[in-house]
Protein backbone atom coordinates (compact mmCIF):
# COMPACT_ATOMS: atom_id res chain seq x y z
CA UNK A 1 0.00 0.00 0.00
CA UNK A 2 0.91 3.55 -0.80
CA UNK A 3 2.06 5.46 2.26
CA UNK A 4 -0.46 8.10 3.18
CA UNK A 5 0.03 11.69 3.17
CA UNK A 6 -1.85 15.08 3.28
CA UNK A 7 -2.28 14.84 0.06
CA UNK A 8 -3.90 11.30 -0.04
CA UNK A 9 -7.86 11.79 -1.27
CA UNK A 10 -10.31 10.14 1.15
CA UNK A 11 -11.32 8.08 -1.80
CA UNK A 12 -8.16 6.78 -2.15
CA UNK A 13 -7.84 5.37 1.64
CA UNK A 14 -11.76 4.03 1.18
CA UNK A 15 -10.66 2.42 -1.98
CA UNK A 16 -7.08 0.86 -0.66
CA UNK A 17 -7.99 0.10 2.69
CA UNK A 18 -11.08 -2.19 3.95
CA UNK A 19 -12.53 -0.37 6.88
CA UNK A 20 -11.59 3.01 5.79
CA UNK A 21 -14.56 4.31 6.49
CA UNK A 22 -15.21 3.07 9.96
CA UNK A 23 -12.05 4.27 11.06
CA UNK A 24 -12.58 7.54 10.11
CA UNK A 25 -16.11 7.93 11.82
CA UNK A 26 -14.17 6.55 14.82
CA UNK A 27 -11.68 8.63 14.47
CA UNK A 28 -14.13 11.82 14.14
CA UNK A 29 -17.82 11.94 14.31
CA UNK A 30 -17.96 14.56 11.31
CA UNK A 31 -16.99 11.84 9.04
CA UNK A 32 -20.05 9.78 9.57
CA UNK A 33 -21.28 12.20 6.58
CA UNK A 34 -19.13 9.75 4.54
CA UNK A 35 -22.23 7.21 5.33
CA UNK A 36 -23.93 9.35 2.28
CA UNK A 37 -23.28 7.39 -0.93
CA UNK A 38 -23.14 10.81 -2.96
CA UNK A 39 -21.12 12.31 -1.03
CA UNK A 40 -18.78 9.42 -0.90
CA UNK A 41 -18.83 9.36 -4.97
CA UNK A 42 -18.18 13.10 -5.31
CA UNK A 43 -16.56 14.98 -2.43
CA UNK A 44 -14.57 12.01 -1.28
CA UNK A 45 -12.64 12.00 -5.16
CA UNK A 46 -11.29 15.52 -4.85
CA UNK A 47 -11.21 16.01 -0.67
CA UNK A 48 -7.37 14.97 0.68
CA UNK A 49 -6.55 14.28 4.09
CA UNK A 50 -5.34 17.54 4.98
CA UNK A 51 -8.93 18.91 3.63
CA UNK A 52 -10.95 16.64 5.48
CA UNK A 53 -8.57 17.49 8.80
CA UNK A 54 -10.15 20.77 8.64
CA UNK A 55 -13.42 19.61 7.72
CA UNK A 56 -13.48 17.60 11.02
CA UNK A 57 -12.04 20.73 13.22
CA UNK A 58 -8.71 18.74 13.27
CA UNK A 59 -5.29 19.26 12.93
CA UNK A 60 -3.70 17.94 9.51
CA UNK A 61 -1.29 16.25 11.16
CA UNK A 62 -3.76 14.82 13.94
CA UNK A 63 -5.47 12.82 11.60
CA UNK A 64 -2.86 11.93 9.45
CA UNK A 65 -1.02 9.93 12.07
CA UNK A 66 -4.52 8.38 13.60
CA UNK A 67 -4.63 7.21 9.28
CA UNK A 68 -1.42 6.16 9.74
CA UNK A 69 -1.30 4.53 12.84
CA UNK A 70 -4.73 2.79 12.15
CA UNK A 71 -3.05 0.65 8.95
CA UNK A 72 0.41 0.14 10.58
CA UNK A 73 2.32 2.91 8.74
CA UNK A 74 5.00 5.04 11.05
CA UNK A 75 3.80 8.37 12.60
CA UNK A 76 5.00 11.68 10.72
CA UNK A 77 6.71 14.19 13.26
CA UNK A 78 5.51 17.29 14.39
CA UNK A 79 6.11 19.99 12.23
CA UNK A 80 5.02 23.56 13.14
CA UNK A 81 2.20 23.96 11.45
CA UNK A 82 0.79 27.99 11.63
CA UNK A 83 -2.86 28.40 12.57
CA UNK A 84 -3.81 30.86 10.43
CA UNK A 85 -6.47 33.46 11.31
CA UNK A 86 -8.73 34.19 7.81
CA UNK A 87 -8.73 37.79 7.18
CA UNK A 88 -12.42 38.58 6.40
CA UNK A 89 -12.58 40.69 3.17
CA UNK A 90 -14.79 43.97 3.07
CA UNK A 91 -17.33 41.99 0.84
CA UNK A 92 -17.72 39.88 3.19
CA UNK A 93 -20.40 41.62 5.32
CA UNK A 94 -22.36 42.88 2.40
CA UNK A 95 -25.77 40.73 1.82
CA UNK A 96 -25.66 37.60 -0.06
CA UNK A 97 -28.02 37.47 -3.33
CA UNK A 98 -28.07 33.25 -2.75
CA UNK A 99 -27.79 30.84 0.54
CA UNK A 100 -27.74 26.91 1.03
CA UNK A 101 -27.28 24.86 3.82
CA UNK A 102 -24.54 22.31 3.21
CA UNK A 103 -25.79 20.04 6.54
CA UNK A 104 -29.50 20.66 4.68
CA UNK A 105 -28.56 19.47 1.01
CA UNK A 106 -26.60 16.32 3.17
CA UNK A 107 -29.23 15.68 4.61
CA UNK A 108 -31.19 15.47 1.47
CA UNK A 109 -28.82 13.23 -0.07
CA UNK A 110 -27.43 16.07 -2.51
CA UNK A 111 -23.97 16.97 -3.10
CA UNK A 112 -23.06 20.53 -1.78
CA UNK A 113 -20.57 20.70 -4.78
CA UNK A 114 -22.90 20.12 -7.21
CA UNK A 115 -25.65 22.57 -5.42
CA UNK A 116 -23.28 25.22 -5.05
CA UNK A 117 -21.97 25.07 -8.69
CA UNK A 118 -25.87 24.79 -9.60
CA UNK A 119 -26.15 28.33 -7.94
CA UNK A 120 -22.95 30.32 -8.40
CA UNK A 121 -24.13 30.16 -11.80
CA UNK A 122 -27.09 32.14 -11.14
CA UNK A 123 -25.20 35.03 -9.50
CA UNK A 124 -24.19 37.99 -11.59
CA UNK A 125 -20.32 39.83 -11.02
CA UNK A 126 -20.34 40.92 -8.10
CA UNK A 127 -23.30 38.88 -6.26
CA UNK A 128 -22.22 36.30 -2.75
CA UNK A 129 -23.57 33.44 -2.42
CA UNK A 130 -23.78 32.34 1.57
CA UNK A 131 -22.87 28.82 2.46
CA UNK A 132 -23.56 27.27 6.00
CA UNK A 133 -21.93 24.15 7.54
CA UNK A 134 -21.24 22.57 10.51
CA UNK A 135 -17.60 22.31 9.23
CA UNK A 136 -15.38 24.17 6.93
CA UNK A 137 -15.99 23.08 3.71
CA UNK A 138 -12.16 22.69 2.44
CA UNK A 139 -12.47 20.70 -0.70
CA UNK A 140 -15.30 22.94 -2.31
CA UNK A 141 -13.48 26.36 -1.59
CA UNK A 142 -10.55 24.56 -3.39
CA UNK A 143 -12.42 23.99 -6.49
CA UNK A 144 -14.20 27.27 -6.21
CA UNK A 145 -11.07 29.21 -5.66
CA UNK A 146 -9.03 27.50 -8.81
CA UNK A 147 -12.10 28.69 -10.74
CA UNK A 148 -11.28 32.02 -10.36
CA UNK A 149 -14.13 33.02 -7.13
CA UNK A 150 -13.16 34.78 -4.42
CA UNK A 151 -13.97 32.88 -1.14
CA UNK A 152 -14.20 33.66 2.62
CA UNK A 153 -14.95 31.86 5.57
CA UNK A 154 -15.96 32.69 9.00
CA UNK A 155 -16.01 30.23 11.98
CA UNK A 156 -18.78 31.00 14.17
CA UNK A 157 -18.35 28.43 16.69
CA UNK A 158 -16.59 24.82 16.30
CA UNK A 159 -19.78 23.55 14.20
CA UNK A 160 -20.72 27.15 12.58
CA UNK A 161 -19.00 28.28 9.87
CA UNK A 162 -20.42 30.49 7.40
CA UNK A 163 -18.36 30.42 3.26
CA UNK A 164 -19.30 33.29 1.07
CA UNK A 165 -18.46 33.12 -2.46
CA UNK A 166 -18.09 36.01 -4.71
CA UNK A 167 -18.32 35.71 -8.28
CA UNK A 168 -15.96 38.13 -9.82
CA UNK A 169 -16.18 38.98 -13.60
CA UNK A 170 -14.58 35.67 -15.00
Amino acid sequence: MKEITLETKIATLLNDYEGMKDILISINPKFKKLNNPILRRTLAKIATVKQAAAIGGMQPLELLNKLREAVGQEPILESQEETEQEVLPDWFEQKESLSLDANELLDNDKNPLAEVSKAVKKLKSGEILKLTADFKPEPLIDEFRKKGYEIATEKLSEKSFITKIKKVQL
